[in-house]
């Protein structure tokens, strides 16, 4: 099959060469059993090459499953695609088989492949690597002969660099990369493209399909779209049925393109410290800073029930109250009773042999676990069992909740 052939058998539109060399890669690699990862923004069309190497591969005859890896829950992926025996979880009823068993001899499309959890990664790499998989609840292995192609429209490499991919995982798959061009990067198929979807609309709606005038065939060329070849069908929609008359110029054409007026320069804003942190981690690091803080507090009120000045700290005193300025100039030099302060002393407390007495400090649990056990039990006695009411009390799920009272052993 020749890549013209390709492009009229799989409805592929343009003329770019950038289009024309992953295509012509495509082709190239459809004979072997190699795995390919295919990379690309969202709405380039990254669906159509899994379906050119499985369609010119020796598969060809048996299945073609595609998935969409970021549309099914965490909780069942695992089930979906190696399958279930009966009784393994909950709603099991009978035994399952997953998509891998299913297709043995054929193609699967992994496209989302970067959703994955990091649990299902691991089972992915078996696969991989020796055509072995489990299923769900159960300890035999079973032989699978399936070919994986990926896809993903993030930066892998980020991925791995944050934990969220498996750098062995990536290798395996990257055997063959593929890479689709923007539609910003194939400004001479933009008008070509919108040709065949005018006319397409047109044939549906039965009605003329709208022609773009030069000035809008530029506007049209230069604009970035963000969402590639679907944001370009779904405007070409709009325009064929809202507008009445059948000839466009840039004036008529403008309000359709979102931020066409705005300058799109490249720009990349990055905060390491706070991109993608979880909730746990958001949360431990807020407990972490009030420990700190209890820990200034407890040098500070030990100092003063001593009544011993030179016991006060008053580095400490400063990271509790920083907003608390010296009363004049010379309190640097002055020591603590040079500061506004407004926590009078404690008067000592005494044991009966008359000895200073130094307050035991009782140390919180700060366990993450046991405060969210905490909470749980709280919301649920004051809903009186009610999992419903608790889940929407805490913000979770009911499902969760679930999970969480069995995690807990709160039954």
């Amino acid at each position: 099959m020749t890549i013209q052939q390709a492009k009229q058998r799989f409805g592929i539109i343009g003329i770019s060469p950038i289009l024309d060399r992953a295509i012509e890669t495509a082709l190239r690699v459809a004979p072997t059993d190699l795995s390919v990862l295919i990379t690309g923004e969202s709405g380039v069309g990254k669906e159509r090459m899994p379906q050119i190497i499985h369609h010119n591969s020796t598969r060809k005859h048996n299945g073609y499953i595609a998935v969409n890896c970021g549309a099914i829950p965490e909780g069942t992926i695992d089930s979906e695609l190696f399958g279930h025996e009966k009784g393994s979880f909950t709603g099991a009823h009978e035994t399952r088989k997953g998509y891998f068993e299913v297709a043995d001899g054929g193609t699967i499309f992994l496209d989302e492949v970067a959703e994955l959890p990091v649990s299902t990664q691991v089972r992915l790499l078996r696969v991989l690597e020796s055509g072995e998989f489990l299923k769900v609840g159960s300890s035999k292995a079973q032989k699978t002969d399936v070919r994986i192609v990926a896809a993903t429209n993030i930066n892998i490499l980020e991925a791995i660099k944050k934990g969220k991919f498996r750098e062995d995982l990536y290798y395996r798959l990257n055997t063959v990369p593929i890479h689709l061009p923007s539609l910003r990067e194939r400004k001479e198929d933009v008008h070509l493209l919108f040709r065949k979807f005018a006319a397409d609309f047109g044939e549906k709606y039965r009605m003329p399909p709208v022609r773009l005038s030069p000035d809008a065939v530029a506007m049209l060329e230069s604009y970035r779209w963000p969402g590639n070849i679907r944001q370009l069908k779904n405007i070409t929609e709009q325009v064929s049925v809202i507008e009445t008359e059948r000839d466009i110029n840039g004036p008529k054409l403008a309000p359709y393109l979102p931020d066409s007026q705005t300058s799109k320069l490249p720009m990349i804003i990055e905060k390491e410290n706070q991109s993608d942190m979880s909730e746990r981690e958001i949360l431990f690091k807020i407990i972490f800073e009030m420990r700190n803080e209890v820990h200034d507090l407890k040098k500070l009120v030990s100092g003063m029930i001593r009544n011993d000045d030179d016991s006060f700290d008053e580095d400490a005193y400063k990271r509790l109250y920083p907003v608390i300025k010296p009363s004049n100039d010379s309190a640097q030099t002055a020591g603590k009773d040079s500061f506004d302060y407004e926590i009078s002393r404690a008067e000592p407390v005494y044991h009966q042999d008359d000895s200073i007495y130094d307050p035991e400090v009782v140390e919180e649990s700060l366990s993450i676990e046991e405060k969210e056990k905490e909470l749980i039990k709280k919301a649920l006695e004051k809903h009186r069992g009610r999992r419903k009411n608790a889940a929407q009390e805490l913000g979770i799920s009911e499902r969760t909740l679930y999970r969480k009272i069995k995690e807990y052993e709160l039954n």
